[in-house]
């Protein structure tokens, strides 16, 4: 009898097991984490976040990776690209490699290049990879599976050896606690159009991807990983990500970096995971998947930790940090008789960056074009005797400025884009010459493309404009006119006066301003400064506009600009003038009377007026040709709908009443 019971329990044991089976075939045999960041942009340092507290800064994130890494030991940690400019440490760049570098400190494994790491064009990419080499510290893999020194650059050959030196390569295998990872990386077509400067062509993203998840999986990967600095959207046809996703099968997971989004859950399309953290340092991402050979993914963990002033600093990275600082204090910063954090002036209240698609003035854009306007008056050597408007745009404002001590590295923050002819950071202030015409034009890009390009948002000084956002396209503005002198009366601040900006404990509304304005002439030459990029940028509107609005920098003679090079503004020196020097002179200009009250209002002083009214005459008055066609066919369109009405209407009176009826 025990025997019978032992034996039937044995039976009922197997049955048992042989019934699990399908469930533990199915069960996850592997547990990956993976730390990802994209779009540091030089941020060594925390900056104010806009709202009273700070963001950033890599010895806080060091932090925030030692205590991932304490839960996840085995995690890999990889970067999505635009690990570069963003900072004055940036100016370390071609010489030092700081960011890798400090990279190689924090426990990259891997990243990839985004379109920023090519402002100092192919050859300082070169130069930076040298340096990091050169140094011996330790640094992440860099991935580029699809962007070569073209063909017909002329530093090809030593961009390559650079390349190779660094060992740069299309992708790599990895393995952590048995797990053999394939890594590789991708330059989306997109990030690619932003590094014009570059040198490098663009391979295909699709055909690259496949080439690189084949040769993985050949090699034994049996989890990929895509660096990709494509980005993703909320329009389907433009987020390169989501297409890669679905056109290439076999990538577990993309890291996704470039339109700096922050997705709080993954996106998943097909069997991959999406994943982006956010730009400058403000979150390190962390991503936990089950898998096994035989089944697919689980998500068992997302989620992004916040890098603010609740973590505390890592010892060995500040020192790192501070060894930077140091080095830009001694170098770059020299030639300007500044230091790194030396306060310029101070500020009552916060100057945040635009609102991106929303159409109103701002007081760090009007800062800036301010700036740019004195500069030209005291910082410009020989400066012609011509009306001069300057302009900047939402694309190149890059940082706050935040109330309290406004230091040098905060001005060079707002505007730390680019490299100028001379090799070093920063892009320089140019001057070209538009017709009265092209500058209505100019106002009639911040009114109507922005809603489509919101970098395209401009803010000028020496120009004023209004424009209704519910008129017709490329017929919004109403009225342009020039400001020959500007008077700011404003009341000093006291205790309970209304005219304060809110963020100081103050209630605000608009000061007054006596200016004094001339008309613009159409066929007249006016000199227009503004920074290299956005200068550039000026020439592609009728490309933008299809055709309907036009601006053609000129020289002073009237003839086409071929080389903005020659358009440089220089001291008595023959120094190109920086456009954050400018920002930071001028701000040194109020010296301890702090910036004036007049920047304090968020939607700017009122030269950029916005008018949201639906009032006939506005939105019927002024009409140029374009509003006259949009008229004429809104015309045509009732007329021909109020026919095809009627003649419904008499169709179904001859079916009910006979062929004898009459209209």
């Amino acid at each position: 009898m025990k025997r019978l019971r032992r034996v039937s329990a044995l039976f009922l044991a197997v049955l048992l097991v042989i019934s699990l089976l399908p469930v533990l075939a199915a069960s996850p045999e592997n547990t990956t984490t993976i730390l990802f960041t994209h779009d540091l942009h030089s941020h060594f340092l925390p900056q104010a976040d806009g709202e009273g507290g700070e963001s950033g800064g890599y010895a806080r994130l060091k932090t925030a990776l030692d205590r991932e890494r304490a839960v996840h030991p085995d995690a890999l940690t990889v970067d999505g690209g635009d690990f570069s400019i963003g900072s004055l440490i940036q100016t370390l760049y071609t010489t030092q490699g700081a960011e890798l570098r400090t990279m190689g400190a924090l426990g990259y494994d891997a990243a990839t290049a985004g379109n920023h790491e090519f402002d100092h064009t192919g050859t300082g990419f070169a130069s930076m990879l040298n340096a990091v080499v050169n140094s011996g510290d330790l640094a992440p893999a860099l991935l580029m599976a699809n962007y070569k020194p073209s063909a017909d650059n002329p530093d090809k050959l030593n961009i390559q050896r650079a390349m190779a030196a660094y060992n740069v390569r299309d992708y790599m295998l990895l393995e952590r606690s048995g797990v053999t990872y394939g890594i590789f990386g991708l330059m989306g077509a997109d990030s690619h159009s932003c590094a014009p400067t570059s040198g490098f062509s663009l391979g295909d993203m699709v055909e690259n991807a496949r080439r690189c998840v084949d040769a993985l999986k050949e090699e034994g990967a049996e989890f990929i990983i895509c660096l990709s600095h494509s980005g993703t959207n909320e329009k389907k046809k433009l987020s390169e990500d989501e297409q890669l996703a679905e056109k290439v099968p076999g990538i577990d997971l993309i890291v996704s970096g470039h339109t700096h989004t922050t997705l709080e859950e993954p996106i998943v399309v097909g069997d991959t995971y999406i994943v982006s953290a956010g730009p400058y340092c403000g979150h390190l991402g962390s991503i936990t998947l089950s898998w096994s050979k035989n089944s697919g993914k689980v998500l068992t963990d997302y989620h992004l930790t916040s890098i603010d002033e609740t973590l505390p600093d890592d010892r060995e990275i500040t020192k790192l940090v501070e060894r930077w600082k140091g080095l830009v204090g001694g170098t770059y910063l020299g030639r300007y008789g500044l230091s790194y954090d030396q306060v310029l002036t101070r500020a009552s209240f916060d100057l945040n960056t635009p609102v991106s698609g929303v159409h109103s003035g701002n007081a760090l854009g009007e800062l800036v074009a301010d700036a740019f306007l004195w500069a030209t008056q005291n910082l410009e050597a020989n400066t012609p005797d011509v009306p001069t408007v300057t302009i900047t745009a939402d694309g190149v404002l890059r940082a706050p400025l935040a109330m309290g001590e406004v230091t040098t590295s905060m001005a060079f923050d707002v505007l730390s884009m680019g490299v100028g002819s001379d090799g070093t950071s920063g892009f320089p202030l140019v001057g070209v010459y538009l017709t009265g015409k092209e500058l209505k034009a100019a106002a009639e890009v911040d009114a109507s493309v922005t809603p489509l390009m919101p970098a395209a948002q401009l803010y000028m000084a020496g120009l004023e404009y209004s424009f209704n956002v519910h008129r017709m396209f490329f017929n919004r503005v109403t009225e342009v006119r020039l400001v020959q002198e500007n008077r700011w009366t404003a009341r000093a601040p006291t205790l309970g006066d209304s005219s304060q900006p809110a963020n100081s404990g103050y209630q605000y509304t608009v000061g007054h301003t006596d200016r004094t304005y001339s008309e613009l002439e159409d066929d007249r030459l006016y000199r227009v400064v503004s920074g290299m990029y956005s200068a550039q940028m000026l020439g592609t509107v009728k490309d933008k506009s299809l055709g309907l609005l036009s601006l053609e920098p000129k020289m002073a003679d009237g003839s086409p600009v071929t080389d903005f090079e020659a358009c440089i503004l220089r001291d008595e020196n023959g120094n190109e003038i920086k456009e954050w020097y400018a920002l930071a002179a001028y701000l040194q200009s109020f010296g301890e009377e702090g910036l004036p009250f007049r920047y304090s209002y968020p939607n700017g002083d009122g030269r950029k007026d916005v008018s949201r009214s639906w009032n006939p005459l506005e939105l019927l008055g002024a009409l140029n040709w374009i509003g006259w066609v949009a008229l004429l066919v809104l015309v045509l369109v009732v007329a021909l709908a109020v026919f095809l009405i009627r003649w419904l209407h008499f169709a179904r009176k001859r079916r009910r009443y006979g062929k004898g009826t009459k209209w």
